[in-house]
């Protein structure tokens, strides 16, 4: 059980996670005192933490930590991330160029009346994660539609961008072929038909709860029109995207038929090339400081790591564990603080799936259950850190603070309340069980 995880004093372990603390109280602590999370810079506050993090590697020269540093930013995870989120800059700002993004919005005005176009989004951005089984995938193809949606109805853009977010996380949790799905039933021997029907008891309820209060607390909309210059042929681009989405071709691949589909239409719109050149330049500068940030997370969790904070943690949660209540809580909390470590709920999956097996091997936890209780947790912790990937990448491309849509996360909020509420039945469950034996 103990299997190439270090002993890390407690002295040593709360040293390794402190820039994690030092990077919270500079940006959301700061931004919540003051009343505006504008004010202080995503960046500095991350770059603080890192050079913050590089003083907490005990006994390692500068360059030494520098490589750490290097290594754990250039991953290629990271650079894969970093192609998406130019590539997405780039196809954001020449559809909407193009009139891409005014065409879907225009339709969709069209259709739905003013008082589903809340739940409307939400439900569609459920299929579409569910279909193509990534939160990143959804939130580059949906978010410049949720803006546009929310100017065109006078509404809350950090309220439509939550929705979005929601609802990709709710596909990222269940889909079968989701990076997290994957790595959770592999790590736990499980199918993936099993760890389905025990995950749709926590997060349906959770997301039923979430578009009743969306249908109950959608804003007064007062939905204005311009179908006049957004012809319905425009919106293909998009179509396109999310039909080869679904279908399951890579993200990148998506994106780059994407912007040479937005192309070929603005051409045939009569807008000439240096202009789509420029406006895809102005895209990628536009998440030139996406990049940065995501740098800067990724090198600072590679020496969190180095220093001994994941091993700390996994030591300090294998002491407090004591029965099947506790330790499903364990496996939750772990693959959180975890997943808050790395920015990135697969990665927090595989980190910790081996020691998970055995806790549950441990304590009479099913597989599709482990599995279940490690996909969510991370979901959850994913959908409200503000520097994970989708976060990131929808205020990027929706110019918000990242904080900004976190109080509209109602989806992943009230997952944490049916998650808790699945651990006590579960328990109860054994405990009658126990009781008939």
């Amino acid at each position: 059980m103990r299997k190439n995880i270090k002993d890390v004093s407690w002295g040593s372990g709360m040293l390794a996670l402190s820039p994690i603390l030092v990077f919270l109280v500079l940006y959301l602590v700061t931004s919540i005192v003051i009343g505006d999370f504008y004010k202080m810079p995503l960046s500095i506050a991350m770059l603080v933490a890192t050079i913050w993090s590089a003083f907490t590697l005990k006994g390692r020269s500068l360059s030494e930590r520098i490589e750490i540093f290097s290594k754990g930013a250039s991953a290629s995870n990271i650079m894969y991330m970093v192609w998406i989120f130019i590539l997405a800059g780039a196809f954001a700002s020449v559809a909407k160029l193009t009139g891409a993004v005014d065409a879907t919005v225009s339709v969709a005005l069209d259709l739905l009346p003013p008082s589903l176009l809340v739940p409307g989004l939400f439900i569609t951005t459920c299929f579409i994660s569910m279909s193509i089984g990534t939160s990143v995938g959804t939130v580059v193809a949906l978010t410049p539609l949720a803006v546009e949606m929310a100017n065109s109805a006078g509404a809350s853009v950090p309220y439509f961008v939550a929705i979005v977010l929601g609802g990709a996380f709710f596909g990222d949790n269940l889909s079968f072929i989701s990076d997290t799905t994957i790595a959770a039933t592999r790590t736990q021997g499980c199918n993936m038909k099993d760890k389905f029907f025990a995950n749709i008891r926590i997060v349906v309820p959770a997301a039923i709860i979430a578009l009743i209060l969306y249908c109950v607390n959608s804003p007064a909309l007062t939905v204005s029109y311009y179908s006049d210059n957004s012809s319905p042929w425009l919106m293909i681009p998009y179509l396109i995207v999310i039909v080869l989405a679904v279908f399951g071709l890579n993200v990148i691949v998506v994106l780059l038929v994407g912007i040479i589909s937005a192309c070929i239409g603005g051409l045939i719109k009569g807008i000439d090339i240096i202009s789509l050149c420029t406006s895809g330049g102005e895209g990628i500068d536009s998440v030139g400081n996406l990049i940065i940030i995501t740098l800067l997370a990724s090198g600072m969790l590679s020496m969190i790591k180095e220093a001994g904070g994941i091993d700390f943690l996994l030591n300090v949660l294998n002491k407090k564990m004591k029965n099947s209540k506790t330790a499903q809580f364990g496996i939750v909390f772990l693959v959180s603080v975890v997943n808050l470590c790395t920015a990135n709920n697969t990665v927090a999956i595989i980190t910790v799936g081996s020691m998970v097996k055995k806790i549950s091997s441990n304590y009479n936890i099913s597989p599709r259950r482990s599995a279940s209780l490690l996909d969510t947790g991370a979901c959850i912790t994913q959908a409200l850190i503000p520097y994970g990937a989708q976060g990131l990448m929808a205020s990027a491309l929706a110019g918000i603070s990242p904080a900004q849509p976190w109080l509209y996360l109602y989806y992943p909020q009230i997952l944490i309340l049916t998650l808790v509420i699945s651990i006590f039945l579960s328990s109860r469950s054994e405990k009658n069980r126990r009781a008939l034996d």
